[in-house]
């Protein structure tokens, strides 16, 4: 099992914006020093406590500062954007990191997002469906382009120029492009069926509730078979929130018992986001079980990994006892409230963690 990062970016309001940045991207920096394998950046455009706008942007400026973790988006809200300005900044991203890039793409889920540019009452799924294939068409064609849609057309026709370059776009790193990813946060979702179909690969969110995960992948190896693909576990990504501490008392208290606690702030924020849309149901143990129920202490003892080493470590391996194989960890980062304590949960997950969860789940296929 690998381990990478990820960030829904939630920082308190009163925190300075360029402050909360060069967190992140410390973040991100540990991450690529430590080993984690990949990471993922969100993003909003309106929400100044989930305040990254552009995951392409923020995965760009990391370039010059790491040199072996994949960065990816998670996601690029394709409706938002002219399915040109995605693939060009997208390949532009590719080349910068050499390979290293991963383009996750959803259809946006913020509401003020949508009200902002204009479409709460658009069909933002076809939107989606049409911006990724334009999006795979400029990547696959050449000029002159000639594409047609709904929502967009995208032509340099009348104005190529290819003696000098003009008309055509520049291509991906990776042939024929980048890995494709969706993440997940419904119970049920069927946009995975979807994904499958497609042959891309799947996120499942960090705040489902473990019992929802197998109908995730199931769902999505329906898609993966209607598509004619083989559904291969090594590329399924399941992200949880973790704290690590070398003592269970301080992972309890920062990982969500204090009342300062960053994790207890971020799931704050989530929780009042969701439940103001009906969408409570992935942290839930079962969809019936009232949403009155649904507290934050819940949410830590069932939903939230926290503890020391060993207890961190059977945590995951709970977890996959639970869910069977999985390719790779995405351990959720939080603000920084105390960087030593972050910067030493990472630290565990990577140094201690992950190899001793590795070793048990050798041991259990050397059994078999």
């Amino acid at each position: 099992m690998k381990l990478g990062f990820f960030i829904m970016p939630v920082h308190p309001l009163d925190r300075n914006y360029a402050e909360t940045l060069r967190e992140d991207r410390e973040a991100f920096i540990l991450a690529d020093k430590l080993g984690y394998s990949e990471g993922y950046c969100g993003e909003h455009l309106t929400d100044l406590a989930e305040n990254i706008p552009s995951s392409l942007t923020f995965c760009a400026s990391l370039a010059g500062f790491t040199s072996q973790i994949k960065l990816g988006t998670a996601v690029v809200n394709l409706p938002f954007f002219h399915p040109l300005l995605v693939a060009t900044q997208a390949a532009l991203i590719d080349n910068l990191l050499e390979g290293r890039f991963l383009l996750g793409i959803g259809a946006g889920v913020l509401r003020t997002d949508m009200e902002a540019m204009e479409q709460l009452d658009a069909d933002r799924g076809a939107m989606f469906a049409e911006a990724i294939d334009h999006i795979l068409a400029l990547w696959s064609g050449s000029a002159p382009y000639n594409i047609k849609g709904k929502f967009w057309n995208i032509s340099t026709a009348k104005t190529l120029w290819p003696e000098i370059g003009l008309g055509n776009v520049v291509k991906p790193y990776q042939k024929p492009h980048p890995p494709i990813l969706g993440t997940a946060t419904d119970p049920n979702s069927k946009g995975l069926i979807a994904l499958g179909r497609r042959g891309w690969w799947p996120i499942s969110s960090h705040f489902l509730h473990q019992n929802h995960l197998l109908s995730q992948w199931n769902n999505y190896a329906q898609g993966c078979a209607e598509g004619g693909h083989r559904a291969d576990r090594a590329n399924w990504r399941v992200a949880r929130s973790i704290f690590v501490a070398d003592d269970d008392k301080t992972a309890r208290a920062y990982g969500g018992d204090d009342a300062k606690s960053p994790y207890r702030f971020y799931m704050n924020q989530l929780t009042a986001k969701l439940r103001k849309g009906n969408k409570l149901g992935g942290f839930k143990e079962r969809l019936d079980m009232p949403d009155d129920a649904l507290t934050l202490d819940y949410i830590f003892d069932n939903v939230v990994i926290r503890g020391s080493v060993n207890r961190v470590v059977d945590g995951i391996l709970a977890l996959h006892e639970r869910i069977g194989d999985f390719g790779t960890l995405l351990y959720c980062g939080k603000d920084w409230a105390d960087p030593a304590l972050s910067r030493r949960s990472m630290e565990l997950m990577a140094e201690k963690v992950m190899p001793a969860v590795n070793a048990a789940l050798g041991k259990r296929v050397a059994a078999e």
